[in-house]
């Protein structure tokens, strides 16, 4: 079977209906298709209902979360994730899309680089939060999620569109100690309990994967910006431990919640005191 012939078949299985070959590129779908397929779908029993949230994920997937430079499209291989509309909340998202976005920040240093793929907003949201004379006026800075404080921050601070990029040079260019924030000078009683319930998880030492995307959850990097201090470097044998061989390792799913808690508790040596 081609690869265009396993799209073709995994969109019948999902939608009933697949795209034409001047609807997709490459592997990638466009979507428009997802968008016309979402529109059509009458939602009057639980799989149509299914099939409307699964059109709505994958074209989240292509605009926000894992989207290409394009923005144009987006790549099939995560249709067989949705097959078992059940498990999909199973699957640690989070941890794919920080994968993603530091495979993207590793491309970005490149000199021929001049683009770069994404969650953009994610890492516009780490930039407004630690380095607030970057960011627009926030209107309310108790909200949770602590991005959202920036929700329709357009209408609100509008001339804030019209700055240059020579001005935030400038302003990185002046930057002075104490302009720096790291989350812990979030106010702790803006953050819900049931996340600090699982404080450990913010710094463990661990492979974040998506798909053939491995990178490693480096907290061990910052620990000055939260007032640690360095620990000598040290190689942390995860791979060897779970027999996995980096070289062919191809991952074809996301990790799971009970995957990644089980490298967790084997890390915990490795996590912020």
């Amino acid at each position: 079977m081609s690869s265009f012939e396993a799209l073709e078949a995994e969109c019948l299985h999902h939608f009933g209906v697949a795209p034409r070959k001047n609807e997709c590129r490459g592997s990638f779908i466009k979507l428009t298709w997802f968008r016309g397929v979402r529109d059509r779908i009458v939602l009057n029993d639980v799989v149509s209902m299914q099939m409307y949230v699964k059109c709505h994920i994958m074209l989240l997937f292509g605009k926000v979360l894992f989207a290409d430079k394009s923005g144009a499209g987006v790549h099939w291989k995560f249709l067989p994730l949705l097959r078992n509309f059940g498990q999909i909340i199973q699957f640690s998202w989070g941890s794919a899309c920080l994968a993603h976005l530091y495979r993207s920040l590793c491309r970005a240093t490149r000199v021929d680089c001049k683009e770069m793929d994404g969650p953009l907003t994610l890492l516009v949201s780490w930039a407004w939060i630690r380095l607030p004379f970057l960011a627009p006026i926030p209107g309310n800075p108790r909200v949770f999620p602590i991005a959202n404080r920036w929700h329709n921050w357009d209408r609100q601070n509008y001339a804030y569109r019209y700055k240059t990029l020579a001005h935030y040079r400038r302003l990185l260019d002046d930057l002075e100690e104490g302009q720096a924030y790291g989350i812990g000078y979030i106010d702790p009683d803006v953050i819900p309990l049931a996340i600090h319930h699982n404080l450990v998880v913010w710094s463990a030492t661990v492979p974040l994967i998506s798909f053939e995307c491995i990178e490693w959850h480096a907290t061990d990097r910052v620990r000055r910006q939260f007032g640690y201090p360095d620990q000598p470097v040290t190689t942390i044998p995860i791979f060897y431990t779970f027999g996995i061989e980096c070289r062919r390792f191809r991952l074809i799913y996301p990790i799971v919640h009970t995957s990644l808690d089980g490298i967790i508790f084997h890390c915990l040596d490795y996590c912020l005191p």
